[in-house]
């Protein structure tokens, strides 16, 4: 097998999983509001991908004329930013701050249990599991708001299947300044294992998926301050498997001890006064299930979501500039007591 189509191979299935919709229903500056917008943008290297350039710059771009127009998702989270032009997205589209998750040197842990040592005793070449890591996390945050804490962790270096082990995904958590309130809102941002993407067995799959999660659950639980309001967003790669959407909900029950977050397509897709933009793009991104915002209050600090709008969708004759719709979900911030200090880390 030539070098190239070995290499094709083996990181092309790094992906599970647009062009714009109009109905924007975001509010820009209003104190105690926040838009954030995820987005799996797709920005694989060659050879496993042609021509994504264009198409990664139609993406900031469009995020600058939103922005020309005082209607840019306050919060933009990329997943699969692993090219430049797809690390540019952000500076192209005029945000100010920006943080990376894990790099592709970035350490992650070993394997604790028999099962774990078991598990990557068997990791194959062939499909890119004992090949390394080739690639960053490929996690971009980027925020008109002031970022003043930032945390990253890589998955444990055994926790994943298949080609997705050429990425060395994991987690990247900020805390951003949102104008009008007193404490920051945590923003939690994840990649997880793929299913048929990855070209794993089933059951190495499904195995990485729950360690993945394991490990992102006990991430949230150590560095999210429980008074802070919190969302966790990103491609996490449930589709239409019961048993991985099962073991996430589970998991995310546990994520603020006594109140499970809340799923803000779930909440606002059959609520009649939750402003709802480019429908069917939202409903198609529902039922694939990959794309999820988690939300849940903090202490002094509740998050209601108010409108939901797939901004990068298909256009008239069907093409998307990814393989993900990208959709903003607006949330309405409420201060529940006056004049409490600002807390500026995540612990």
């Amino acid at each position: 097998m030539r070098i190239a189509v070995w290499a094709r191979a083996l990181i092309g299935a790094l992906a599970m999983g647009s062009c714009v919709s109009g109905g924007q229903v975001w509010a820009t500056v209003a104190p105690g509001s926040l838009s954030l917008l995820t987005y799996n943008v797709e920005g694989l290297p060659w050879p496993v991908r042609l021509g994504r350039g264009e198409k990664l710059r139609q993406i900031g771009d469009t995020l600058a004329a939103l922005r020309a127009q005082g209607r840019q998702p306050h919060v933009v989270v990329l997943q699969e930013a692993f090219t430049p032009e797809a690390k540019a997205i952000a500076a192209r589209a005029g945000y100010r701050y920006v943080a990376d998750g894990p790099a592709a040197a970035e350490a992650g842990a070993d394997g604790e249990t028999s099962a774990d040592r078991s598990f990557a005793s068997g990791a194959s070449l062939l499909r890119g599991e004992a090949a390394g890591k080739w690639l960053d996390s490929g996690l971009r945050i980027a925020s008109d708001y002031p970022i003043v804490a930032v945390r990253r962790m890589a998955y444990p270096a055994y926790a994943c299947a298949g080609f997705d082990c050429l990425a060395n995904k994991g987690v990247l958590a900020v805390s951003i300044r949102v104008p009008g309130m007193a404490d920051p809102v945590a923003i939690v941002a994840t990649h997880l294992n793929s299913r048929r993407a990855s070209h794993a067995p089933a059951d190495r799959a499904l195995y990485a998926y729950q360690r993945q999660v394991d490990a992102l659950s006990a991430f949230v639980r150590r560095v999210v301050p429980s008074r802070y309001p919190f969302v966790l967003v990103g491609d996490l790669n449930v589709g239409r498997r019961v048993e991985r959407r099962s073991y996430l909900i589970r998991n995310a029950a546990g994520w603020r001890g006594a109140q499970p977050p809340a799923v803000a397509m779930e909440q606002c897709l059959p609520d009649p006064t939750c402003n709802k933009a480019n429908l069917p793009d939202l409903r198609y991104s529902f039922h694939r299930a990959r794309d999820w915002q988690f939300y849940s209050d903090g202490r002094a600090t509740g998050l209601r979501v108010a409108g939901i709008t797939g901004l990068f969708g298909h256009d008239g004759q069907g093409a998307m500039l990814s393989d993900h719709v990208g959709y903003v979900a607006s949330y309405r911030l409420v201060s529940r007591r006056p004049d409490a200090p600002l807390m500026v880390a995540l612990r």
